[in-house]
């Protein structure tokens, strides 16, 4: 297992389904590294967007790393849930990730992708989360890969405003 998150890039090794998947969600996951590296702690917890002040660069990367905590952990695998969000504080992990200093959060963030990247691999696309939705029913590995792609490019969106808003810096 490594830590860091691959070279960023979108192009598969292989035109297989598992790696398609896996490929695009490694370079979501770098490219939202991109997107904090070297900000300074300013930067890092500025939070430009006055309808959400909870949106900063440390908030969002720290959603990120426990949005697939959630979706891997405690609805693939069934395990108990130990998010820091609670009924009263939805939005804890944004509030604690804008007091983390942000290289903690970004080896936290590479950490967990290194396990979940080890963890997808040893289960089939089709295989079904333990846990169930609202609606009774329950996903399959294939579903929650293809949601945490579009959920980490979302989010990748908005660490492009949040960081050019801060600090000016662009792309990445």
């Amino acid at each position: 297992m490594t830590n860091a998150i691959p070279a960023r890039t979108d192009r598969p090794t292989r035109w297989d389904e598992r790696t398609t998947l896996t490929t695009m969600l490694d370079y979501a996951r770098a490219t939202a590294v991109a997107k904090c590296a070297d900000a300074s702690p300013d930067t890092a917890t500025a939070a430009p967007l006055p309808g959400s002040p909870l949106m900063s660069l440390a908030g969002v990367l720290s959603h990120l790393r426990w949005v697939e905590y959630w979706w891997l952990r405690v609805v693939f695998l069934g395990e108990p849930d130990e998010a820091p969000w609670t009924e009263d504080d939805p939005d804890r992990e944004m509030r604690l990730g804008a007091r983390t200093p942000l290289a903690e959060l970004i080896a936290d963030y590479e950490e967990q992708s290194a396990r979940h990247r080890d963890l997808v691999e040893a289960y089939d696309l089709d295989t079904t989360a333990r846990r169930t939705g609202r609606d009774g029913n329950a996903v399959t590995l294939r579903w929650i890969l293809l949601h945490l792609v579009e959920e980490t490019a979302r989010h990748n969106g908005h660490l492009d405003i949040l960081r050019e808003l801060a600090d000016g810096t662009r792309g990445s």
